[in-house]
């Protein structure tokens, strides 16, 4: 009996780390926010919508946002083609993610 419960949290555990292994860098990012709305299904949504729409460099480049809104307000004042280029992807994106997973 004892080896059927070792066993059954073993795979419970297994699947929680798997799960968050495989969540995109936006989901992380939103896990770890202390924003009110960040809850995991809400991320979970946000990430699919973010496998869709955004290349997984600018993912990546998106995930950063949450811990540095700054870095946000730097590339849209930017005047770089590349910087103009990912804005308006992101904005997209948000756009998106909004209407998918908003409440």
């Amino acid at each position: 009996m004892v080896l059927v419960v070792r066993a059954a949290v073993a795979a419970f555990v297994g699947s929680l780390m798997l799960s968050q292994a495989s969540a995109g860098p936006i989901e992380r990012a939103c896990n770890r926010s202390d924003r009110d709305a960040a809850n995991r299904a809400t991320c979970s949504c946000i990430q699919s919508v973010a496998d869709q729409n955004l290349s997984s460099a600018d993912q990546r480049r998106a995930a950063k946002f949450f811990s540095d809104p700054d870095r946000a307000q730097d590339v849209r004042v930017s005047d770089s083609a590349r910087d103009e280029s990912f804005w308006q992807r992101y904005v997209a994106f948000g756009e998106l993610a909004e209407a998918y997973c908003g409440g």
